[in-house]
């Protein structure tokens, strides 16, 4: 009897100490006890080598390019896959595998912001599709748009009008944000059926925001939705946004603009920029986004040693 009373008391002691050096969670599932040391690492979005120019860089080189710059991920860009079906995905995966690589995003272009209801579910449509795709390549994290009113048909002249176009005759603001946040409800199912994280960016239309990516993020309020941070999406006063948006990142591409940028250039602290992706305790990947005119073989390297160095400051 003794000694199972001694048993009790050991073992519900032990058990008391192991529950109270649990680390709590917070309601997205990151720690929320500072980590010891910062556990951000770093990627590549394709994108980086391309800027929708007239012939596509090669996902392959993008892989090599990131392997020889010691990074440890990719953000492929879903327009920039030459094909969906098994044999490219899966040489893509072998040849990532061998060089170290992780697939850490796949960044679509979809939008849910029209009245046509063809188009809209043919949008959702496809968000599905590539949720399944994502799936397949072994990656966790889907970029989403929020779309937009396509009032502005060129995408030179919506830049030109810094990502700000007018509302679509005879419709609501309102309007755009039910559509897109019932689009996105439809999606959520297959990615948590497929165990994808849905980011949605500060990517024009009704993300230009942050108020409006907190709107549909709050108005949704699933574990598999969350924001992507891009940290050269707001042209206007960015620090104070991008501190709004950064407790519900879940990935953030980071832009440079070295020879100045394809549609403007921002001047970014990185350091400030690190540090306010420390104060939320962010530990997800840092995406490098270069959107700038200087050849990306040069850039490219140029902005992860910039970068790096911000991460230890």
């Amino acid at each position: 009897m003794e000694s199972s009373r001694r048993s009790f008391i050991r073992n519900g002691i032990g058990s008391a100490l192991a529950t109270a050096a649990l680390p709590a969670f917070s309601r997205s599932g990151i720690l929320s006890t500072a980590p010891a040391a910062a556990r951000i690492k770093l990627s590549i979005s394709s994108y980086s080598y391309w800027h929708f120019k007239p012939e596509k860089y090669p996902i392959e080189k993008v892989i090599d390019e990131a392997a020889k710059l010691g990074v440890e991920g990719v953000d492929i860009l879903h327009r920039q896959m030459d094909s969906v079906d098994d044999q490219y995905i899966n040489a893509l995966k072998r040849r990532a595998y061998l060089n170290g690589i992780a697939f850490t995003c796949l960044s679509i272009h979809q939008g849910f912001v029209t009245p046509d209801k063809a188009e809209w579910q043919k949008n959702i449509d496809k968000t599905k599709e590539c949720i399944e795709l994502a799936a397949k390549m072994g990656i966790a994290c889907l970029r989403l748009n929020s779309g937009r009113w396509g009032t502005t048909k060129s995408f030179d002249e919506l830049m030109k009008n810094r990502g700000q176009e007018p509302i679509l005759p005879g419709y609501t603001e309102d309007d755009g944000f039910k559509w897109c946040i019932e689009a996105i409800e439809q999606c959520i199912p297959t990615a948590e059926k497929y165990g994808v994280m849905l980011a949605l960016e500060n990517h024009w239309g009704l993300c230009s925001t942050p108020e409006g990516m907190l709107r549909i993020k709050e108005a949704i309020n699933s574990p598999w939705l969350g924001l992507l941070l891009d940290t050269g999406n707001f042209l206007e006063n960015p620090y104070s946004k991008l501190e709004m948006i950064a407790p519900q990142a879940v990935f953030v591409q980071a832009k440079t603009y070295y020879g100045g940028g394809e549609w403007y250039t921002l001047d970014l602290d990185y350091n400030r920029i690190m540090s306010l992706l420390s104060k939320v305790n962010y530990q997800g990947y840092l995406s490098l986004e270069y959107e700038g005119k200087e050849d990306a073989a040069t850039a490219v390297p140029k902005s992860i040693a910039m970068l790096r160095k911000a991460m230890k400051t």
